[in-house]
């Protein structure tokens, strides 16, 4: 039998029961991808990050969702920061990881974690009937695509009250499909669906503010945000746009920590 010890993190919150759970595995080397993918399935969480230490204190990070391994997670990379820099590194106050999407740093102030992350490139895209019918009735008012098809809404309440339904989120082009609008207490409130990746709404989803921090900024005149993630576990993001870049930060709180035997 083996053994490996797991951590369990609610990322962008700093209570339990809130933010975004992610599991966490910090590896002395690779497991096979299988076994990977079957850890992610059975922990069930939109993500599972696994990571292997390289030199001088970088690691290379993966990321599995039940529906297999996808090349972009933020709240597991703020999860996997907080347990290398906040539980088995305090000491530390930064950490590099090696990912399909380049090198990404988070950084440590105080509670704060600071993830360095890419940001998305837009294309406008025609608003459709088939987006209308996967959000559940509400109608964007402009659609874009970078990676995942982005839709903003005319109000915050049309983004909380929206229905989405997975069978024809399937349809539509992009990894994941995410809803945005202005907010009335944040700069904008966001909601994030990924059935393509076996998750049917993201808790709280870095990849999305990679998409939607660049356009309301742009949207907004002004390059640091305050966003919040409108699912029913709910997240707040203190979020800044640098150029090609987006800086994603948030707290986190540890829930769990145990052994994964198989």
């Amino acid at each position: 039998m083996n053994k490996q010890k797991q951590y369990t993190v609610d990322a962008f919150t700093d209570q339990v029961f809130a933010g975004n759970p992610a599991a966490v595995c910090i590896l002395k080397e690779w497991l096979p991808d299988d076994v990977m993918a079957k850890i992610a399935m059975e922990k069930n969480y939109s993500e599972t990050a696994f990571a292997v230490e390289n030199p001088e204190h970088s690691y290379h990070l993966r990321w599995f969702t039940p529906g297999g391994e996808v090349k972009l997670c933020g709240h597991a990379t703020l999860a996997t920061g907080y347990v290398l820099l906040s539980i088995l590194y305090p000491e530390r106050t930064e950490v590099s990881f090696q990912t399909l999407s380049g090198t990404l740093k988070v950084s440590k102030n105080g509670d704060l974690l600071t993830m360095d992350f890419p940001a998305y490139s837009l294309k406008k895209v025609p608003v459709t009937d088939a987006m209308a019918e996967a959000i559940g009735g509400f109608r964007p008012v402009e659609a874009y695509m970078g990676d995942d098809l982005v839709c903003v809404m005319a109000s915050e309440d049309q983004v909380r009250q929206a229905q989405p339904d997975d069978a024809r989120i399937l349809q539509l082009d992009g990894v994941c499909m995410h809803v945005t609008a202005r907010g009335s207490s944040y700069d904008c409130v966001t909601r994030s669906f990924a059935p393509k990746c076996g998750v049917h709404e993201d808790p709280v989803c870095g990849r999305g503010h990679c998409h939607v921090v660049p356009y309301w900024a742009d949207t907004l005149g002004k390059d640091e945000l305050l966003a919040y993630q409108a699912s029913p576990r709910g997240g707040e993001l203190h979020c800044r746009r640098e150029g090609d870049r987006v800086f994603l930060a948030g707290r986190a709180a540890l829930f769990e920590e145990g052994t994964i035997c198989f």
